[in-house]
């Protein structure tokens, strides 16, 4: 990780802006996109992507030139000038950004967690970046509408491999989802986790939680029972859990329309499991998504599960369609994957 400071960085500015005196650093040139909340399970297509304002700025920040936004106003997407290699561009206050990148700070290497590139300081701006990535797991579970069970088992085992990573060097994440990891490469055979600013390094002895931090759709039935500390390793377990299904089966394993009714049926834990996928995909599923979080594997002993080992006997049938007496019950655009806090604050 190479951290440098310019004194100044070279910032040049292209492009309309609406003062010209305007600093970058402020980036209020960008324009912020708003996800739409909801948890209606059976929304249409993705929208295409809204285009950027004409007063966007492209900016040289030291030795990357950049462009568009990819998120809000504080992702970018960045070019090297002297390769001409993409990369992303995430920009923070430098005075909170040893804080939002702690987590990255105490981990070691590990090839299915995106890593730092390269941080310039600025003087009221951190910029960070990574190397970009070929689209999310939610996105490509959405168009193949659910995978066969070999393609699941060598994309879920990176999942769980970057999970149990972090959870070994006591990182607990939180906020799992499937868009949260992305693929490094352009045949999607390669992932990674893309973000740890929501994960918590855990203080001390033990890895309980009090805060309830996490999207509706993962979330365990400790996190919603009463206001006690619960086990963040084994929220995140049962964050995988729900990954699996929806990976495996199409849809996720508790859906509703009301977040009361959602919250309901995950407290009773049950779900149902289509005949189609094979007994040692299933046992893994249930030996995940247990209600009582002491009875659930550990993300390291998920890695070591037969079903990763076994030949998988993938025929296709089924693939893209849900099983008999199913409800057309697809993953959603966005639906639960957006955060809603007002639920657990």
């Amino acid at each position: 990780m190479n951290i440098q400071r310019s004194n100044p960085i070279n910032i040049t500015r292209y492009g309309r802006s609406r003062h010209k005196t305007h600093d970058f650093e402020e980036l209020s040139c960008l324009r912020t996109t708003e996800s739409i909340q909801s948890f209606s399970p059976n929304l249409g297509s993705p929208s295409p992507p809204e285009t950027p304002n004409s007063s966007h700025c492209i900016s040289c920040i030291g030795k990357y030139l950049l462009l568009e936004p990819l998120e809000g106003d504080h992702v970018f997407r960045a070019i090297h000038l002297h390769s001409g290699e993409d990369f992303v561009c995430k920009v923070c206050d430098i005075t909170r950004y040893q804080e939002t990148l702690a987590a990255y700070f105490c981990l070691s290497e590990h090839q299915n967690i995106n890593q730092i590139v390269e941080i310039l300081l600025g003087d009221t701006k951190a910029y960070v970046f990574f190397e970009k990535s070929h689209g999310d797991m939610h996105s490509f579970v959405r168009t193949c509408k659910k995978l066969r069970e070999d393609e699941a088992a060598r994309l879920f085992h990176q999942i769980a491999s970057a999970v149990a990573h972090c959870h070994d060097n006591r990182l607990v994440l939180r906020d799992l989802k499937l868009r949260k990891f992305v693929f490094k490469n352009e045949d999607r055979s390669l992932v990674k986790l893309e973000s740890l600013e929501d994960a918590c390094i855990l203080q001390g002895e033990g890895d309980a939680l009090s805060d309830k931090h996490g999207c509706p759709a993962y979330v365990s039935p400790e996190i919603l029972s009463g206001s006690g500390s619960y086990s963040g390793r084994a929220a995140d377990v049962w964050s995988l859990g729900v990954m699996l299904y929806t990976m495996l089966v199409g849809r996720y394993p508790f859906h509703d329309v009301e977040p009361g009714s959602l919250f309901s049926k995950i407290r009773r834990g049950q779900f149902s499991l289509p005949e189609t996928l094979t007994p040692k995909a299933r046992c893994l599923i249930r030996s995940i998504l247990r209600r009582d979080p002491a009875e659930r594997l550990t993300s390291r002993e998920i890695l070591e599960h037969p079903w990763f080992s076994s030949e998988i006997q993938a025929s296709g049938q089924g693939y893209g369609k849900n099983e008999k007496g199913a409800p057309d019950q697809l993953v959603p655009d966005v639906n639960m994957e957006e955060e809603l806090d007002k639920f657990f604050s």
